[in-house]
């Protein structure tokens, strides 16, 4: 690409783009750490401070979010014991996302809604990975989707139906108010940025797609790739050829074929693509899986949208490749604040599906007393044991370490943590609960002064092939909720870049690619991050006018590092008996402490989440 200096970029510009990091500090104080030096000033606005969905920077597991349970669990760093309980309640939720959210409206239905409930989250803000970004620069106010993205609908089963109705959603009036399509609905549709640094010169071929349906086929564009022209030929014949390459095994072999073989030796060993043609395809899956393409067996790459089907006699059906989910235009912190308005009414009165994406929420209100149900953020926590019938928890807050009681407990964070703060566990669940290693997700969010840009190269995204964020797309066309943003609004306007980080070169294994991409993530600045969103737009859109320095007007990084729960996967799990599978064996309960999240479901849907609570509270009604 070309040397963009660090001045042009904007990288010195006065955008509000700094999170507050002084609970970090707190944090280490608390547990007897060196405060670590950070170089980022704060200049959130004072009005904001208390408002978690406006701040910009390192978000997701943002700093202060996750060093305690890193000391501990990582580090070895012991913790203090408080002295005595200081408070009880009928039911304690370890996780604040959607799973632990729904966890204690089930328990209200079940028990009453006069039990005392409160939920703990390690973060500044409730929702889990359903994150809501809130941008204010510029003019009116703009929201993005920071982590969980919609409501597949189609898989809800009766439990979650009846949810999603009590809370009031309209399905169909979701899907009647949006348009948005990942950035698949510019003039020219789908659309590949090749950047000069990967590729030797910065191309957008627009109206295609390396994945996709056949009308995004790249066999007409292919002489517009900055390819070489051996990888070019092999990228024709991949592309245009139509056969069955199984066509000699027997429906079981074909099939044990698709399963056990990975995607990347299908497409040497039967497409004949070299390794500049695979590597395409490298951070392909990044955004739908969290994992390198290389991962995935045949049959799960062709169910993800990557080609081959051609090879294998059948026939790609456009339609296969709609994706008709419901929105809010926060994504899924819609449906955990309209949760926590039903949790906690005071909190957004008046608060309504058709009005949530722009209601005012009080986080006042979060955690009082007077309240049947309390949400108290950045608390971490420590150790959770069962004594006598009654459940003892110990949690971080604040720097300071704090103990509480309650009659249940549901630990609604993610699997891999829970041996370290339940040790009592069996050494079954712990294990059990320590495979389940989550895919990282990283959503950055750019708000730009126009949609100018995008308008004139006739794109609304672009899928990415050589950089960190495998897309990227105009955040528009979703007005629900309450809230205006269609695909022609002139802006400001969101740009959500999507993906995951790639692995370390020479790692292999799939867990050991997943925990180099955290360590990646985490290790990563927000400068790193902000210099690579702005050199990806000034390249892209600079022959348009862009200008980087001047038309960013602030920008969000939500990095997950455990990210989408461990789904198994064809190339590197095991096919378990029923009830032995390691999600099944995690979620046991154990005593008067039972599991949901996602991760007990070993699927990455907010319905799983919701499935896993209901399951967890009614776990409570039945013989330990």
């Amino acid at each position: 690409m070309p040397d963009y200096s660090d001045k042009a970029l904007g990288l010195g510009t006065q955008i509000t783009r700094r999170d507050l990091l002084h609970d970090a500090g707190l944090l280490s104080l608390g547990l007897g750490l060196t405060s670590p030096s950070y170089s980022e000033s704060t200049t959130v606005a004072e009005s904001r401070l208390n408002y978690p969905p406006t701040r910009t920077g390192l978000r997701g597991s943002h700093p202060g979010s996750y060093e305690a349970a890193h000391a501990y669990a990582r580090d070895g760093v012991p913790h203090k014991q408080p002295d005595r309980i200081e408070e009880s309640f009928d039911l304690v939720v370890v996780g604040g996302g959607i799973s632990g959210l729904a966890a204690a409206y089930y328990y209200q239905r079940q028990f009453g809604q006069d039990q005392k409930i409160l939920i703990l989250d390690n973060h500044d803000d409730f929702g889990g990975h359903a994150k809501r970004n809130e941008f204010h620069q510029g003019g009116r106010m703009q929201l993005a989707i920071g982590g969980t993205h919609n409501l597949e609908y189609w898989q809800f089963n009766d439990t979650v139906h009846r949810l999603i109705e009590d809370l009031g959603i309209d399905i169909a009036k979701l899907r009647r108010q949006t348009q948005f399509n990942y950035g698949r609905t510019g003039v020219n549709g789908q659309a590949i940025w090749f950047d000069a640094e990967t590729f030797g010169a910065n191309r957008l071929v627009s109206g295609c797609s390396l994945k996709g349906p056949p009308s995004a086929s790249p066999l007409p564009y292919l002489d517009q790739f900055p390819i070489s022209e051996k990888a070019k030929a092999e990228l024709r014949q991949f592309y245009g050829r139509k056969t069955d390459v199984l066509s000699d095994l027997s429906d079981q072999d074909r099939n044990d074929y698709l399963h056990n073989t990975g995607y990347f030796e299908f497409l040497q060993s039967k497409a004949g693509l070299g390794e500049e043609a695979r590597a395409l395809f490298n951070n392909a899956s990044h955004g739908s899986w969290g994992l390198e393409t290389s991962c995935l067996s045949v049959a799960e790459a062709l169910e993800d949208g990557l080609p081959g089907l051609n090879l294998i006699g059948a026939t790609a059906i456009e339609s296969d490749w709609d994706y008709p989910a419901g929105f809010f235009p926060d994504g899924n912190a819609s449906l955990a604040r309209l949760l926590v308005q039903r949790l906690i009414p005071s909190i957004a009165p008046g608060a309504t599906p058709d009005n949530i994406a722009i209601a005012a929420f009080d986080y006042s209100e979060l955690d009082k007393a007077s309240h049947s149900v309390r949400i108290r953020l950045q608390s971490t926590a420590l150790h959770v044991e069962n004594r006598e019938n009654v459940v003892y928890l110990s949690y971080s807050n604040g720097g300071k370490n704090h103990a509480i009681a309650a009659r249940h407990c549901v630990m609604a964070c993610y699997h891999s943590i829970l041996p370290y703060i339940c040790p009592s566990l069996s050494e079954r669940q712990k294990v059990a609960q320590s495979y389940q290693v989550k895919y990282p997700l990283l959503l950055t969010n750019v708000l730009i002064r126009s949609r100018a840009p995008f308008t004139q190269l006739g794109i609304d995204g672009a899928s990415c092939p050589g950089r960190m964020h495998a897309s990227l797309f105009l955040g528009s066309g979703i007005e629900t909720g309450g809230y205006e943003q269609s695909l022609t609004d002139p802006g400001p306007v969101p740009v959500t870049f999507w993906g995951s980080l790639a692995p370390k070169e020479g790692v292999t294994h799939v867990k050991d690619q997943l925990r180099s991409s955290r360590e990646k993530m985490l290790r990563l600045s927000f400068e790193d991050y902000e210099r690579e969103v702005r050199s990806v737009l000034q390249n892209l859109l600079g022959a348009t006018g862009f200008r980087a320095d001047r038309d960013i007007l602030a920008i969000t990084v939500n990095r997950w590092p455990h990210g989408y729960s461990h789904e198994y996967l064809d190339l590197w799990d095991e096919d378990w008996p029923l009830g032995e599978a390691p999600h099944e064996v995690a979620r046991q309960r154990f005593g008067n402490i039972t599991f949901a999240n996602a991760d007990a479901g070993a699927s990455a849907y907010t319905h799983t989440a919701i499935e896993q609570a209901a399951r967890a509270v009614g776990e409570f009604g039945k013989p330990s």
